[in-house]
């Protein structure tokens, strides 16, 4: 009898502690794979660009990827298994890869192979056509620890394949892209004493420059050669475009701004490097392009006018103003959130799309918040149809609704310089040429 008892406290204790955990388990794997379907079916499973890729036969199904990662829903727990739920939304920071404790999860861009919007590039970055290589986001890669790290490991490399140069007109290298990743590769050159020059169409600090104002950007802690360490996981749009003039001035790196390239050819075993002014030769090019190109349009009626914009720099320049924004991505959220708190604005966010499911998950509670407090308005599953001079026509659900507007801010992405890239020669996933 008493042995029965104490198998009874025994089961019950168990049962105490277990059953409710299978119950928690149980309810997480049914949410989990309910997003998982509802993303396959909007097809944002798939990223776009890094995402998390896990080792089935190591991942036990713990879920510190799930807990780590500071995005909403890129990563979930189905069946005992992580997987991605939302790829669009990852950014490839990483925290999910140092959270397993067993390894089985790396971020990466998979098999590129496959992919026709990422060169394919070797393990030191050179693209298909020898001497070209490609540092930053431009190889599919975010955040600027990746840049920075990347424009030094490629110019190791050029170093490493250069020999003396005695001609003064002959570059050892053009880095296109006076960003992150550019700075990084002219850092590494002067270490190495090869004779480089950058080019940008715009000033230093690359796609930076078009954040908004007092934008937080992720760098996670990096060493800068030459320079040291940014030791901060995030710093403002200001401090870190100071802290690339401060480089810039204290290492006298040599950067023709304004200067847009326009050409690549590969000549003689050399490259010609043609300008918006000049024309140049080297024995190697880094592209340290970003990836968003020349910003897409809506093309519709009024869309030339004044007031249609494609970035948002300063949201404080804009009160007591009809502010209508389009795009469903964080830059889009990002510029409606900062408009709407704005004195006086009435602000509207047009997205073609049923919900904001590509956005950070900070970005989606402010604008949630927003839209709950009567802030702002959101128009989903929308398309602008015309931009008048005191108004916007819009195609809603329920019909064509005309709303009145001051200035429209266009967040639509950008057109990548993919075109440019393919007539260098280089090739992308999914295509078959051979290395030139």
């Amino acid at each position: 009898m008493e042995t029965l008892l104490i198998w009874g406290l025994v089961v019950l204790l168990v049962g105490a502690i277990f059953i409710p955990y299978l119950i928690k388990f149980r309810k997480s794997r049914q949410v989990f794979v309910q997003r998982k379907e509802e993303a396959r079916a909007m097809g944002i499973d798939r990223p776009r660009a890094q995402y998390p890729m896990v080792d089935r036969s190591q991942c036990i199904g713990c879920g510190a990827c799930v807990e780590a990662c500071p995005e909403h829903d890129v990563l979930g727990v189905v069946w005992g298994v992580a997987e991605v739920i939302n790829g669009e939304r990852c950014v490839g920071h990483g925290l999910c890869e140092k959270a397993c404790p067993v390894g089985a999860l790396k971020v990466g861009l998979g098999d590129i192979k496959t992919r026709p919007d990422i060169p394919i590039l070797s393990p030191v970055n050179e693209t298909t056509v020898a001497g070209i290589f490609i540092a930053g986001e431009l190889g599919g890669l975010s955040l600027i620890r990746n840049a920075i790290s990347q424009g030094h490991m490629v110019v190791d490399e050029i170093a490493r394949r250069s020999h003396k140069n005695t001609k003064s007109d002959l570059f050892d290298l053009v880095i296109v892209g006076a960003g992150p990743a550019g700075i990084s590769a002219a850092l590494t050159a002067i270490q190495h004493k090869l004779n480089y020059l950058v080019l940008d169409e715009r000033e230093v600090g690359g796609t930076i420059l078009q954040y908004p104002r007092r934008k937080l950007v992720m760098t996670q802690p990096v060493e800068i050669p030459l320079y040291g360490w940014l030791k901060q996981d995030e710093y403002s749009k200001e401090a870190l475009v100071e802290t690339w003039r401060e480089i810039t001035a204290r290492f006298q790196l040599r950067v023709n701004s304004g200067e847009r390239v326009d050409s690549v050819c590969k000549i003689n075993g050399h490259f010609d490097i043609r300008t918006s002014r000049a024309a140049y030769s080297a024995r190697h090019v880094v592209l340290a392009m970003g990836r968003r190109g020349t910003p897409r349009k809506l093309e519709v009626p009024g869309e030339e006018q004044p007031k249609v914009m494609y970035s948002l720099i300063d949201a404080q320049s804009y009160t007591q103003q009809h502010m209508l924004v389009v795009g469903g991505g964080d830059s889009a959220v990002e510029a409606a959130v900062g408009l709407a708190r704005q004195s006086g604005n009435v602000v509207c966010i047009s997205y073609r799309k049923s919900s904001f499911f590509r956005v950070k998950k900070k970005n989606e509670d402010a604008i949630t918040t927003l839209i709950a407090a009567g802030k702002l308005t959101a128009l989903f599953d929308s398309q602008v149809l015309q931009i008048k001079p005191k108004s916007v026509v819009i195609q809603c659900k329920d019909g064509p609704r005309e709303i009145p507007n001051d200035y429209v801010i266009v967040q639509v992405g950008g057109i990548p310089p993919h075109d440019m890239l393919k007539q260098m020669g280089i090739t992308f996933g999914g295509e078959m040429q051979p290395i030139r």
